[in-house]
């Protein structure tokens, strides 16, 4: 009986994983693919003419026999070459050039979250998800964005400018809730990140139609009674400079 329940849970599960816009929501969409038209081993890639010259660039600060240890940056250059996001065929590339298995590469880019395996939008906004941030509200934060822009996590608006998802503590936890914006609109190869702390669901829908409009909204703080990561209404402490020690020469002590 439960042998039998066990099996039609798995092909439950198998066909909704094999659905076309089957949702990647939950954390399964860090660590599984699915081939696609234009994400499948199949389709041909290889670093550009500039490329290559940079990717011998890269291997030449390491020795001979550990081309793998420049598996991040090239997963980077192929990042950026690839348009803000790595396909399958990019990462096979990359184990051709460092000369591993596939499996190796995968590892690595499945647990970096500033590796994208999916299509991103010109802007990313990747939500903090940790636990200062959790307590300050950054799940209302993040269905605030979903709502606003009609898109779940990980998928892409229609006009192929917005999508958001979740990163882990990106140091900012004083300043929580915050998110960070991966902003491609200058192209893969002149991306920033930019943080934007203190938020509320109302700023955070502000910045995104800013964002639609061309403008850059200032990053940092969002709380106009801050400064940088100081207390509202400035410090209570530390107000002058620090006395020094009462003797400096040890020996005189």
């Amino acid at each position: 009986m439960l042998r039998r329940l066990a099996a039609q849970r798995f092909i439950e599960l198998r066909q909704a994983f094999r659905q076309p816009h089957a949702s990647r929501s939950l954390s399964t969409a860090l660590n599984y693919h699915l081939d696609s038209p234009d994400n499948n081993p199949d389709l041909p890639w290889e670093f550009s003419e500039k490329n290559k010259e940079k990717a011998k660039e890269i291997l030449s600060h390491y020795p001979s026999n550990y081309k793998q240890s420049a598996v991040i940056p090239l997963l980077d250059l192929a990042q950026q070459q690839h348009g803000g996001w790595l396909s399958v065929s990019a990462m096979n590339h990359v184990a051709k050039v460092i000369e591993v298995p596939p499996i190796r590469v995968y590892e690595v880019a499945t647990f970096y979250s500033m590796f994208n395996r999916t299509k991103v939008g010109k802007y990313q906004l990747l939500v903090c998800g940790t636990t200062p941030c959790m307590i300050r509200g950054s799940r209302d934060i993040e269905s605030a964005l979903l709502s606003h822009l009609g898109v779940k996590r990980n998928e892409v608006t229609k006009d192929g400018l917005f999508s958001v998802g979740e990163m882990e503590c990106m140091g900012s936890c004083v300043n929580a809730p915050m998110i960070t914006v991966a902003d491609y609109s200058n192209g893969s190869e002149g991306y920033t990140y930019n943080y934007y702390e203190d938020i509320t669901p109302k700023r955070v829908v502000e910045i995104v139609e800013a964002l639609r409009r061309g403008e850059k909204p200032p990053r940092g703080t969002q709380n106009a009674a801050r400064t940088n990561s100081g207390p509202e209404g400035g410090n209570t402490t530390l107000l002058g400079e620090p006395k020094p020690p009462p003797c400096r020469d040890l020996d005189a002590c």
